[in-house]
């Protein structure tokens, strides 16, 4: 959407208000509603506080589509609730296509190079939460173990809706549940799991060059992921 099509900003402040709900965010003293009416409130005061820098940030025009943090927040409230199933379902899924387990046959260079961005996560996400994927060579798809699918798709069903909400899209940012999985758990930075899942991206465009459309996509997927470590960070 062009500039000229954007809604125009409406209030002067954006603030945080302790609620029944939790923490509200606030323009000029009234809470936002979620595009399902509900009031948009927080479990922690920190994600709260995040939320409304997204909108005291906008300009005279309202960026919709670049508030990360406040689009989450409307699927963690609106939908969320509803579709945990389906959510848990769509992280095994995930799991069974998973990024970091497809190498390449060649060159050597760049399957070395996937390997060490992936390998110790595999490691880690087999250790501590018992999802065990096995690596192929080439793009032909293996059936990963049942009880590892199973495994990711419980872990997702015991979290609250917030952080469900946000592994989920995390997932989908970065193609990779283990990656994802590890980012909600704590021992990765998204930004750093951005990097990892880009590696087959990194490495063509150090052979071929950079292409501005794709790079400006890039750009906004990195932003995303560090809105992503600022929502795992502020959650309680």
């Amino acid at each position: 959407m062009d500039e000229v099509n954007l809604p125009k900003r409406f209030y002067k402040d954006a603030s945080v208000a302790k609620s029944d709900e939790g923490f509200s965010v606030e323009l000029d003293g009234r809470a936002i509603k979620t595009p399902a009416k509900a009031t948009l409130a927080l479990p922690s005061e920190a994600l709260a506080n995040a939320v409304a820098e997204e909108w005291a940030a906008q300009s005279e025009t309202l960026d919709l589509q670049g508030m990360t943090l406040t689009r989450l927040a409307n699927v963690a409230l609106d939908r969320t609730p509803e579709t945990r199933a389906d959510l848990a379902e769509e992280l095994s899924r995930y799991a069974g296509t998973d990024v970091t387990c497809y190498l390449a046959d060649a060159p050597a260079a760049l399957r070395e190079r996937q390997e060490a961005a992936w390998q110790p996560w595999r490691e880690w996400a087999g250790k501590e939460l018992g999802v065990v994927l096995v690596p192929v060579v080439g793009l032909m798809a293996s059936p990963q173990p049942q009880a590892s699918l199973d495994a990711v798709r419980d872990h997702a069903l015991g979290l609250d809706d917030f952080r469900l909400t946000a592994l989920t899209w995390g997932c989908s940012l970065l193609g990779s549940a283990v990656l994802a999985l590890a980012v909600e758990r704590g021992a990765l930075n998204a930004s750093e799991a951005f990097a990892a899942s880009c590696v087959d991206e990194t490495w063509q465009i150090e052979q071929w060059g950079e292409d501005d459309e794709a790079m400006a996509v890039r750009a906004a997927r990195a932003k995303d992921a560090a809105a992503l470590q600022t929502w795992f960070e502020a959650l309680p």
